[in-house]
């Protein structure tokens, strides 16, 4: 069971939002429209625009570098199976090389408004998902980034969302499988959730019952103003868009503010 520390700290993400609006938004692996997913350049448009969170993936290299893309292979090139050195060639759509998190938390620093939405991929073992745990908690201090206000996790390795719930209790940790009930993740002392909007559909009385319990509410991939529109009013806290100029405008100024 969570502590009341925990309990406490666990809040960032409504903490940030409560006083201001109802619901905050995160651009999907940055704001990439006309740009290239999980680029540096798609998380400057997403701070540029202001919107509260921008969303980004991450894989760790065979020889134990973390680097930011969504799938496990890019260019023909599995991530897991082979050193960095083997994506030195690789270019995004727009011309930028695949990242590493470190180069992509250079740019995450130059902004201390739009919040990191670091998910941890699953990787080829659970060992080696823990291991990329740990190697995103030190780049992050590494950055001056090790803040509750300036980042949350998100991960479908619930053994991930477990060593965070250990190791960094004060984060907003959400598990995105959609499987559990919240009071099922609770108990292990996860704080959050972040499931696809149709779990919620299934089950719309998992926001109250995530809300009741002091956890925060993330949806994702919402991207069609009717389930926009649904999610906003069954309450969550953040709703994950690849098109957050489109919720920007449903949510009419209920959008949280950042300051």
């Amino acid at each position: 069971m969570i502590s009341i520390l925990g309990l406490l700290a666990c809040l960032s993400l409504a903490a940030q939002t409560a006083s201001t609006s109802t619901v905050a938004i995160t651009a999907h692996r940055g704001y990439w429209k006309g740009n290239a997913a999980n680029s540096i350049d798609a998380l400057k448009k997403a701070q540029d625009f202001g919107f509260w969170g921008s969303e980004f993936d991450v894989h760790l290299t065979s020889d134990g570098v973390a680097v930011v893309n969504h799938d496990d292979t890019i260019g023909g090139v599995a991530i897991h199976d082979n050193p960095l050195s083997a994506l030195a060639d690789v270019r995004l759509g727009n011309g930028e090389k695949v990242p590493t998190l470190d180069e992509y938390l250079a740019q995450g620093e130059k902004s201390d408004k739009t919040v990191l939405v670091l998910e941890i991929k699953i990787q080829s073992s659970v060992d080696r998902t823990i291991e990329l745990t740990k190697k995103c908690i030190s780049a992050l201090k590494e950055h001056g980034l090790y803040d509750p206000q300036r980042v949350i996790f998100i991960s479908f390795s619930y053994d991930a969302c477990k060593f965070l719930a250990q190791e960094a209790p004060e984060f907003t940790n959400q598990y995105l499988s959609g499987k559990k009930a919240p009071s099922e993740v609770y108990a292990d002392g996860i704080n959050g959730l972040d499931y696809h909007y149709s779990n919620f559909q299934n089950h719309p009385e998992w926001v109250k019952e995530a809300h009741d319990l002091g956890m925060s509410v993330n949806v994702w991939t919402v991207d069609k103003p009717e389930v926009i529109q649904e999610m906003i009013g069954l309450g969550v806290d953040c709703i994950t868009t690849n098109a957050p100029e489109l919720v920007r405008e449903l949510l009419n100024g209920a959008e949280t503010v950042i300051k």
